[in-house]
């Protein structure tokens, strides 16, 4: 009985040391608590850290890129980057066919691929947690309405859907975000239709319907705060799928028509030179790789984060 009581009390311990005692005044909040986690968790650090590099240099690309992404200079074409035969400092990652600097491409098309990934995941979320939380708020018929519209949706091929509105609308990037965003929605309305059914039942909501509070005033005001962790994770996915599928349409022709700079441009460029210059391919495909597992790393950091086990 004794070993018992001494098991609990470790157990009790062990919990008290990171979310603290509830009636100690100087006990961490929940914020301290999350700002610790995310100090401790690798994943999130080096995945925010790349995004936010990507993200910079998308904002300042007209003051940190060297050169103008479209003046050509025939007589230096295909110069190689400062680490080959004949590479200099002036053109740091070499250039391209009709001369340009590629170092500045690479940082004008993160500008493409980025806004259209951040965007279209955006969009998205904001159509999809509108959907799943008035169906599984209201339920009945209402729900019923929803999941008619999240199987209809999710019988669609997805890919032929996308490829048909993008050949029809053109590849410019407001296109791409609302056709993107038109095809992403259903997996946030069913995550936060799912919690929202759960949600509904709690105390907190009770609560806000017994003091009269309106519908509307519960959805945004309670139910929806406690999906955010979860709508953000999704994002943060949804983003890392839109910048591949992005470079998948430029690099087939069908996405940001050259000779504006995306990270698929360059790799649809850079494919007729690539058995003698690699470095046109590899630079930007390795550049999609990186952003795009950076992406997942951060999303599934702040999964980490926020779960209130604290998972580590």
């Amino acid at each position: 009985m004794a070993d018992n009581q001494k098991s609990t009390a470790a157990a009790w311990d062990a919990i008290g040391s990171e979310a603290g005692d509830p009636f100690d005044i100087g006990a961490p909040s929940p914020r301290q608590l999350m700002k610790r986690r995310a100090a401790g968790n690798l994943s999130f650090i080096i995945g925010t850290s790349v995004v936010f590099i990507a993200a910079l240099c998308a904002i300042l690309a007209d003051v940190i890129a060297p050169f103008d992404p479209l003046k050509q200079d025939i007589l230096h074409r295909l110069q190689n980057p400062v680490w080959g035969e004949g590479g200099t400092w002036a053109h740091p990652l070499g250039t391209d066919g009709f001369g340009r600097d590629y170092l500045s491409r690479l940082i004008h098309g993160a500008r493409i691929s980025m806004s259209v990934g951040f965007f279209a995941a955006s969009l998205a979320a904001c159509v999809g947690t509108v959907i799943g939380i008035i169906g599984g708020y209201f339920g009945g018929r209402v729900d019923a309405v929803v999941m008619y519209l999240i199987s209809t949706k999710l019988a669609l091929p997805g890919l032929v859907v996308m490829l048909a509105l993008v050949s029809i609308f053109g590849g410019s990037v407001m296109v791409l975000i609302l056709v993107m965003a038109a095809l992403f929605w259903d997996r946030y309305a069913i995550v936060t239709r799912t919690m929202t059914m759960q949600l509904r039942s709690s105390d907190f909501v009770a609560a806000a319907e017994a003091v009269g509070a309106s519908k509307a005033r519960i959805m945004l005001g309670e139910i929806l705060p406690n999906l955010l962790p979860q709508v953000i994770v999704i994002i943060t996915l949804e983003m890392a799928i839109a910048i591949l599928i992005e470079a998948t349409l430029s690099f087939l022709g069908l996405g940001v028509a050259p000779p504006t700079p995306s990270w698929g441009n360059l790799v649809a460029e850079g494919r007729e030179f690539m058995f003698f210059q690699p470095f046109l391919v590899t630079i930007p495909g390795l550049a999609i790789l990186f952003v795009a597992i950076a992406i997942n790393m951060m999303g599934d950091g702040i999964r980490d984060i926020t779960a209130p086990e604290g998972r580590n």
